[in-house]
């Protein structure tokens, strides 16, 4: 993973939910700006909003606080999920058998840049 300068990250570890299941929501706010993913995570369906919400208001919160930039002026840069530790447990099954059950967790990372404006780089 390559920042740039500007970019603020925030992540949230061992959520426990599946990644595919995370990155079919974050494929949807990928390069929009905060505003626009904050609705678009509103009135999604999914159970994998919540945590999404709560790592892009800290990434946002981090850009203002730490980098001092306003909060509508920016855009999701990246926003990936990663394979967490995996979660064994155990279910009790016919004629004294044991089935493994596999209970996955991820690691949500968004990161958040200033929007370029044509009028900056001129």
């Amino acid at each position: 993973m390559l920042l740039e300068t500007n970019e603020v990250p925030a992540i949230a570890k061992y959520i426990r939910m599946s990644p595919h299941k995370v990155r079919r929501v974050l494929d949807q706010i990928r390069g929009r700006s905060y505003r626009d993913a904050l609705m678009m995570l509103e009135f999604m369906p999914y159970r994998a909003c919540e945590p999404i919400t709560k790592v892009l208001r800290s990434a946002v919160a981090n850009a203002e606080h730490n980098e001092g930039l306003d909060p509508s002026k920016l855009m999701v840069a990246q926003a990936y999920a990663d394979m967490g530790s995996t979660l064994k447990r155990f279910r009790p099954r016919a004629q004294g058998r044991a089935y493994q059950i596999q209970k996955p967790t991820c690691h949500i990372t968004i990161t958040v840049k200033p929007i370029a404006n044509s009028e900056d780089e001129a």
